[in-house]
């Protein structure tokens, strides 16, 4: 009895015992990219509606023994502030993105305008964070930041778990939302809003060269996000350590005020990589739209031939790793027929076939006004090119993978909406069948995607692997998922799957191997419009 009164004593002191307090705090432990450049990346999102509750008084995290806290610098607590009474039943976790992926010039840190910062401490295995924030009566938002050391490790992991949170001396009861065991994975942002001058960047294509260079090239979209016809320009960044860091931004393709119209009536873009793994001499392909009076090509640019009336298809070539790039190459009359509307390529990447074959996906509006994917290809190292039949009809942005020695499979963003279209060639596109799996096996909400075949003897698990990417979903461009299938894409199985990123945005990707383990996808993400990331490929196929 004597016991009993002194816990009720110390109760009275302020001891809480885990008693726990009335309210609940729902958690949302994100799942986007970790962007190592950033002062602030969104860790953990909290809604605390204080119907008694009067103080935050901590909040306390957990880091994983495997977690490399070395490669921390800092984690943080902001207060976000209140909800509108209108929005009450909408469950939101921020009434507003703290950070922006979009906005000019402030993608690397949190908006100050959007929240305050209450605590910040260094890493260890158990993390304190003192916010003594007092509560908004009603919904209150808080949110963890992680901020990565400008050295941390592409590869890094961070596991972490919110423990407790605490008010007016007790801990309340505490809702997790996510799914368990979330491993935030680092990336670059290669390219961010308001770099270089530009608005925007869009659409990537990424190759690994013969001597290991990652080339990526996108859109630079100075003036807005908008497609052609536009200030467009296709820039290239370039990396040879990994992805770990990227060099200056190189065009090599832009026009400026050719033939006396202002330089966003001749806007190239949309671009395709290719590596002559024969050679190392690599190729972009892009459309060039001149004289549409700034109005969108897919619907300006028109049947012929000259530059005038129709895109043209263009070439750019460099034979030093991507260092330097040649003048523009038109191929535009030995591939289009003159009766389309508009050639342009399948934008991301080209292949080599085993028998030295170069080939690049295309996509055309025909006489009728109906896109069609298909592919384009050169037998001699690309002084000339070809192109015979379409693929599958009320089709566009498509890419291509040599799954077997001369066997091409196109895989077809598609119109209809639902599933990727897949069709199979044998002789360079002059006739094709449907893949078992067209429409059926690989959902996306029509958004362009990545697809690339990985010999057996390129990659350490010595087997033949088909490796995709998109938007994992049919409605909106999020939850960015890289797949594997093991049996030459007739099955993408869940258990070969890694989401990447939860947000929303642009969901174009691109997808290298930068050596025989490891992955590189360079995508428009939640959180960046260019965004790198290495994915170790067990991390995908588990053995």
């Amino acid at each position: 009895m004597r016991r009993i009164y002194y816990l009720l004593f110390l109760i009275f002191l302020g001891y809480s015992f885990d008693v726990k307090a009335s309210d609940t705090v729902f958690i949302h432990e994100t799942q986007i990219p970790v962007l190592i450049e950033r002062q602030d990346n969104v860790l953990f999102y909290l809604r605390l509606d204080a119907k008694e509750s009067k103080k935050l008084d901590e909040i306390i995290l957990d880091f994983s023994k495997s977690t490399n806290l070395s490669d921390i610098r800092a984690i943080k607590l902001y207060y976000g502030g209140t909800e509108a009474l209108q929005d009450k039943d909408k469950n939101r976790f921020a009434p507003v993105e703290y950070i922006s992926g979009y906005r000019p010039g402030g993608t690397l840190a949190a908006n100050p305008s959007y929240s305050i910062k209450c605590a910040e401490v260094g890493a260890s295995e158990k993390v304190v964070l003192k916010g003594n924030y007092n509560l908004f009566p009603g919904v209150n938002f808080f949110w963890i930041s992680l901020q990565m050391k400008k050295d941390a490790s592409l590869h890094t992991k961070v596991l972490s778990d919110l423990r407790a949170v605490k008010v007016d001396g007790k801990e309340l009861c505490c809702k997790s939302v996510s799914p368990k065991n979330i491993v935030h994975r680092m990336a670059v942002g290669v390219r961010h809003a308001g770099d270089d001058g530009s608005a925007s960047f869009r659409i990537p294509g990424l190759a690994t060269t013969n001597k290991g260079t990652l080339l990526g090239v996108y859109d630079v979209r100075y003036n807005n996000s908008a497609d052609l016809q536009e200030y467009v320009d296709v820039g290239l960044s370039r990396s040879t350590d990994g992805g770990k860091s990227w060099e200056k931004m190189r065009l090599p393709l832009s026009f400026g005020e050719y033939a006396g119209l202002p330089k966003a009536q001749n806007g190239v873009g949309d671009p395709s990589i290719l590596v002559d793994t024969k050679t190392n001499t690599v190729w972009v392909v892009a459309a060039w739209t001149h004289g549409m009076g700034n109005q969108r090509a897919w619907w300006s640019s028109h049947p012929g031939m000259d530059l005038n009336h129709t895109a043209q298809l263009v070439l750019a070539k460099s034979t030093d790793d991507g260092k330097t790039w040649s003048k523009p190459i038109n191929i535009t009359e030995q591939v289009k027929d003159p009766s389309w509307y508009f050639l342009l390529q399948g934008p991301g990447r080209g292949i080599t076939m085993n028998d030295g074959t170069l080939v690049f996906p295309t996509q055309f509006i025909d006489s009728t006004r109906v896109p069609n994917a298909g592919i384009m290809y050169s037998k001699d190292r690309g002084k000339t090119w070809r192109m015979h039949n379409m693929a599958r009809t009320n089709t566009t942005e498509a890419q291509v993978a040599e799954i077997e020695p001369g066997v091409l499979m196109l895989n077809m963003r598609d119109n209809r909406g639902g599933g990727r279209a897949v069709s199979i060639t044998k002789d360079l596109g002059e006739t094709w069948t449907e893949h078992p799996s067209s429409r059926k096996a690989l959902q996306e909400s029509i958004c362009m995607a990545s697809l690339i075949h990985v010999d057996a003897k390129d990659n350490i698990l010595n087997k033949d692997i088909l490796l995709f990417s998109n938007p994992n979903t049919t409605k909106g461009r999020n939850h960015i998922t890289i797949k594997a299938s093991l049996d030459k894409g007739l099955t993408w199985l869940p258990e070969h799957q890694l989401m990447l990123d939860e947000g929303e945005g642009w969901g174009y990707s691109c997808l290298t191997m930068i050596d025989k383990e490891t992955i590189g996808i360079l995508y428009e993400s939640s959180v960046a419009h260019m965004t790198f990331q290495s994915i170790k490929l067990t991390d995908i196929i588990k053995e």
